[in-house]
C-alpha cells in the first residue's frame, strides 16, 4: 500500500484552498441531507479516486457530487443521467463556489447553502474568497493516496469491534478522516453541562482518526480522544498535553517498517487506555 511524504509546510497553500472547496461540497450534503444522530449526514467518504458525498435526495430527484483526485475534477452526477464537470485546477474559492452552484443548475439539482465556512479561524465566505487559489495536482494526489491507505487500515480496525460504531468518514470542517466507536456504557456529563451537551453525553466513546496537520500542529499525524477522558492518560507515551488527544505522527508511521501495523498499534493502545470491555473485540 502506498504511503507517500506529505510534509505539511510544502502543500500548505494547496491543502488550504482544497479545504474550502471540500466545504463547499460538504454543505451541499448538509443543506439537503436529512438531519442524522451525530451529524451523520455530514461527512463525505474516500472513494478509490478521491471523496463523494454518497447519494442525496433531491426534490428534482437524487444525486451525488464526486470530486475525483485523480483526474482533478468535481462531478455532479443525477439520477436521471445528467453529469456536470469542473476541473480542480489553481482557482479562487469564489470562482469554484460560482461553478459548483452552476453546476448544480445546470443538472437540474439547484442548492442554496450556508456560505460561511465551518470550524477555521478568520472565515472568508464561499463568494468573496480570493484568497485561497492554490492547487498542485501532484500534492492533492498525494494526500488522497495517504487518505485511501488510512481508510483501508482504519476500517480494519474498526471491523473488529462488535459495538456500535460510525464509519470511517471525512470531515469537511475539521479536514480530518475519523471514525467512533461507543462503549454502550452511559457517560456523566460534566458539572455544569448545558442542556445540548448533556443529550449528547449518553455513552461513553472513543474517535481516533486523521488530519494532514494545521496551525497547531504543523505536521500530518494521527490523533485519538475518548469521552470522558480516562485517568492515567497523561502518562501514555502517545498523549499531548496541549491538544489533549493522544497523537502519533503520520511520518513515524510511514517510515516504519510495517505502517499499517504501526497503525493498528496505536488505535489498539489508545482504546485500551479507555478500559474497554475486551468483549467486544472481535476473535
Amino acid at each position: 500500500m502506498d504511503w507517500p511524504e506529505l510534509p505539511y509546510e510544502a502543500w500548505r497553500d494547496t491543502r488550504d484552498t482544497l479545504h474550502m472547496y471540500l466545504q463547499v461540497v460538504g454543505k451541499v450534503r448538509l443543506a439537503l441531507a436529512p438531519m442524522e444522530p451525530q451529524w451523520a449526514q455530514v461527512p463525505l467518504y474516500v472513494t478509490a479516486r478521491g471523496l463523494n458525498t454518497s447519494p442525496i435526495p433531491h426534490r428534482n430527484g437524487v444525486f451525488d457530487v464526486d470530486v475525483d483526485l485523480v483526474a482533478h475534477g468535481v462531478s455532479v452526477r443525477t439520477a436521471a443521467g445528467a453529469v456536470e464537470r469542473i476541473a480542480l485546477e489553481p482557482r479562487t474559492v469564489a470562482d469554484f463556489y460560482a461553478l459548483l452552484m452552476g453546476a448544480l443548475e445546470q443538472a437540474g439539482v439547484p442548492a442554496a447553502i450556508t456560505e460561511l465556512p465551518s470550524e477555521v479561524p478568520d472565515p472568508i465566505p464561499f463568494p468573496e474568497d480570493v484568497v485561497h487559489r492554490s492547487y498542485d495536482p501532484e500534492w492533492a494526489n498525494r494526500w488522497f493516496r495517504t487518505l485511501a491507505a488510512v481508510d483501508s487500515v482504519l476500517k480494519e480496525h474498526r471491523a473488529r469491534f462488535l459495538g456500535r460504531h460510525t464509519p470511517v468518514q471525512f470531515f469537511w470542517g475539521t479536514f480530518d478522516l475519523a471514525y467512533t466507536r461507543f462503549s454502550g456504557r452511559p457517560a456523566e456529563p460534566p458539572p455544569g453541562a448545558d442542556l445540548i451537551m448533556r443529550l449528547s453525553a449518553n455513552a461513553e466513546e472513543v474517535c481516533a482518526g486523521f488530519w494532514p496537520g494545521d496551525q497547531r500542529l504543523s505536521e500530518p499525524a494521527f490523533f485519538a480522544y475518548t469521552y470522558p477522558a480516562p485517568a492515567g492518560s497523561e502518562a501514555v507515551a502517545d498523549w499531548n498535553p496541549e491538544l489533549g488527544e493522544f497523537v502519533l505522527p503520520y511520518e513515524t508511521v510511514r517510515a516504519s517498517t510495517d505502517p499499517r501495523q504501526a497503525l493498528l498499534g496505536f488505535l489498539d493502545r489508545t482504546y485500551a487506555t479507555a478500559g474497554w470491555n475486551p468483549a467486544l473485540e472481535a476473535k
